[in-house]
């Protein structure tokens, strides 16, 4: 699995204009040229995980959502959300969630 920098340095933008920083603030705050953020941005640039740590401080997000797309605090309140509905279902409800998710697994390409 190869590391995709341009969508990286894509989330890293929209994170950055999403707190309403400009490339500028952030190139100040790490100490570095705002070519440089441009660069990390367009995925010219490989980032180092030093660098995306920091950036997690300065934008308050976790390492995850640059990687993933999703942050850990988001899966755990997906996975929480889930298993309420789940647990108000009837025997027969479940027994047919669990048999669409195993159709969602095997067609995912997903080991169980």
């Amino acid at each position: 699995m190869s590391v995709d920098y341009k969508l990286i340095g894509s989330r890293i933008k929209a994170k950055r204009k999403a707190a309403g920083k400009t490339q500028e603030q952030l190139a100040e705050k790490l100490s570095v040229s705002v070519g440089y953020i441009s660069q990390l941005e367009r995925g010219v640039t490989k980032i180092s995980l030093d660098t995306l740590s920091e950036i997690c401080s300065i934008l308050n997000c976790d390492m995850p959502f640059f990687i993933t797309g999703a942050s850990t605090g988001q899966n755990a309140y997906l996975q929480a959300e889930l298993l309420d509905k789940y647990a108000a279902l009837n025997q027969i409800q479940k027994r047919i969630v669990l048999e669409f998710i195993d159709i969602l697994v095997k067609h995912s390409g997903v080991n169980s």
